[in-house]
């Protein structure tokens, strides 16, 4: 019994040691930003998505907007923050936010890039560790898109 005990117990403090390792490693932050002005390509995991990469199983529809683009972006900035985004850089069309999980503290980043020709704005949502994220990015990429759209009074797509 207590042999039992004990390889729980050991098999648990090795779980645990391995998630805050994992944790530990997301803080270190990856490749971003804009590449031949467009956002980079997801990595080969399924822990990405993004609207400018049209691969099966990444690709998400970027936002549309109909308002002046400085309009559309003052909206996804203020939408980015109220989904529990943390602004990190700014500037000329490019946004790149975090988000932190809440049990693991894993971080996940999500970039953002106006195209003011076509009146949409592209995101792509990266998780920085792990394999798969169970679908989180592309789920925080569907709450965003609803706030954007309910705040610009359009319907979602």
């Amino acid at each position: 019994m207590k042999l039992l005990l004990y390889s729980v117990f050991g098999i648990i403090v090795i779980v645990g040691l391995l998630l805050i390792v994992l944790s530990i490693s997301s803080r270190k932050q990856p490749e971003l930003g804009l590449l031949n002005n467009q956002l980079r390509f997801c990595p080969a995991t399924p822990n990405c998505v993004s609207s400018e990469q049209q691969v099966d199983g990444t690709f998400v529809e970027p936002f549309v907007y109909t308002t002046t683009a400085d309009n559309a972006w003052h909206n996804i900035k203020q939408v980015i923050i109220e989904t529990g985004g943390i602004v990190l850089t700014e500037q000329n069309g490019y946004l790149h936010a975090s988000y932190e999980t809440p049990l693991m503290r894993y971080v996940d980043d999500v970039e953002l890039r106006l195209d003011e020709n076509k009146q949409v704005v592209h995101i792509r949502s990266v998780s920085r560790v792990g394999y798969s994220d169970l679908g989180a990015n592309r789920k925080r990429t569907a709450r965003i898109r609803a706030a954007f759209y309910k705040q610009t009074g359009l319907e979602s797509p």
